[in-house]
């Protein structure tokens, strides 16, 4: 397997990757159909606007995940770490004092910092993804406890802070128009997590890892350090999630974070990124992100019972895992 055939592994399953993304696009389109005939309340800016943030934190996260789940791996540590990024951001801002800047910087390196510890356990210890990121996840969860006392810090001294997800600079160019930070800041991070799959050597060798991990590394492909490198590409993803959920709370909550973990991983298998790996895209996890906010919104609206709305969204991703084994068969 030569490196030009490494590079050109991703095009593969470019037709049913396109034909995934136009399904679930198309179901994205049906769903907001529906929900706005059920309810009158759906389809107004104000709602649209409250799906469009309750997606930025899970979207940033789907993301991140995208990455591993690409490879053939997994990272099912990414809520509780999102937790401790958003308590080590507090710990910088509000209880030392240091400017906000260093805070977000902080709370993005602790992101990369548990990425790369994940990578390592899963490259040079050779743990499964599953363990060495459970193991992750209960001790990001620990930490996090602990650092903060077990106590939610508060961001008050800092109201700047708060302006960073829930702020509108598109608000104050375009009165009326008042789209949060937090959104811009998701779509942002999609589009460089899109040229960093589609476009650099990053996602050449994320997509040949996940299509034969052991015909790349014998092309010559130090594949152990590029999966340290890619799951500490999912640890500032991640970071980045931290950050706006603090903003978004303007607060550091240490009791977050499990289960965000679940609703990331569905968003990109829904989008159609394949968990044996070799497949996904960017574009597809926003839209599979998208999809989820929009049914939890929708169920809501509808008065359906919160127990009952996590039936449905499990049925959800019962239904796309499926869909993807009858991708992989026909392949």
């Amino acid at each position: 397997m030569r490196i030009t055939e490494i590079a050109g592994v991703k095009s593969k399953f470019a037709v049913q990757s396109g034909l995934q993304q136009l399904l679930a696009f198309g179901s994205l389109i049906l769903l907001i159909i529906f929900f706005s005939i059920a309810s009158s309340n759906f389809f107004q800016f104000s709602n649209l606007v409250g799906i469009l943030l309750s997606t930025a934190v899970i979207g940033v996260l789907a993301l991140g995940s995208t990455f591993v789940i690409v490879t053939g791996g997994i990272d099912l540590s990414v809520g509780t770490v999102m937790t401790l990024c958003s308590v080590m951001t507090g710990v910088f801002i509000a209880m030392w004092g240091l400017p906000v800047w260093v805070g977000i910087v902080g709370g993005l390196l602790t992101g990369a910092v548990c990425g790369f510890m994940s990578g390592l356990a899963i490259a040079r210890l050779g743990i499964p993804p599953f363990i060495a990121t459970l193991a992750m996840m209960m001790i990001a969860k620990g930490l996090a406890l602990v650092i903060s006392g077990t106590k939610p810090i508060y961001f008050t001294e800092t109201p700047v802070f708060m302006k960073l997800s829930q702020g509108s600079l598109l608000g104050d160019i375009i009165p009326g128009f008042d789209i949060p930070n937090a959104v811009l800041v998701f779509f942002l991070a999609a589009i460089i997590g899109s040229v960093l799959l589609s476009r650099t050597i990053v996602g050449r060798y994320n997509f040949a890892i996940g299509s034969n991990e052991e015909a790349t590394r014998l092309s010559g492909v130090n594949v152990r350090n590029w999966k340290i490198a890619i799951y500490s590409i999912t640890g500032l993803f991640t970071g980045v999630a931290g950050i706006l959920m603090a903003s978004r709370l303007n607060s550091a909550q240490p009791s977050l974070g499990m289960g965000y973990e679940l609703e990331a991983i569905a968003a990109v298998v829904i989008g159609g990124t394949s968990l044996s790996g070799g497949k996904g895209t960017i574009i597809g996890t926003v839209i599979g992100a998208l999809i989820m906010s929009v049914l939890t919104n929708g169920l809501r609206i509808l008065s359906v019972p919160p127990e009952w709305q996590t039936v449905v969204v499990g049925f959800v991703i019962l239904l796309a895992v499926y869909a993807d084994n009858l991708r992989r068969r026909k392949a």
